[in-house]
């Protein structure tokens, strides 16, 4: 019995394959620009929570962090810069985001918001959570 199926050359279909990526590699379908996110890490160390958050090209002045007990809310805005150098400048393409962001997350345990210190360097919010500490217990006595 003879079988009549070839395989293809392997240089040829790696040139196919290759020529069709180079074919649609200017071109990108979306609609929707990716909305900014927050990515962040939580660590504890000495008593006190470390969330570091990824905020890229936020300034600082845009930035706002709230604590209520255990509960952290960050919010950030990116503004749209407009730059245009003379009349015959036109944007060929844009995919920076801009627009407002939030984040909310809760700990294990309260801080306290006296102690609490934020700063921000290279696009990295750093903020130090201290624990709030908790209330030794009270012994009742019956009568």
């Amino acid at each position: 019995m003879t079988t009549h199926l070839r395989v293809l050359e392997p240089g040829f279909s790696d040139t196919f394959e290759s020529a069709l990526r180079r074919f649609f590699a200017p071109v990108q379908f979306e609609l929707n620009p990716q909305a900014l996110q927050m990515r962040l890490d939580i660590s504890e160390k000495n008593g006190s929570y470390v969330a570091k958050v990824d905020l890229p090209g936020v300034k600082k002045e845009d930035i706002n962090v709230r604590i209520d007990g255990n509960f952290v809310q960050i919010d950030a805005e990116v503004k749209q810069e407009k730059e245009t150098k003379g009349s015959d400048d036109k944007v060929l393409r844009s995919e920076r985001y801009y627009g407002s962001v939030s984040r909310t997350f809760s700990l294990p345990q309260d801080v306290d918001d006296a102690k609490a210190q934020a700063t921000y360097a290279e696009g990295v919010l750093t903020l130090e959570l201290p624990k709030k500490a908790t209330a030794a217990s009270k012994k009742l006595t019956v009568r």
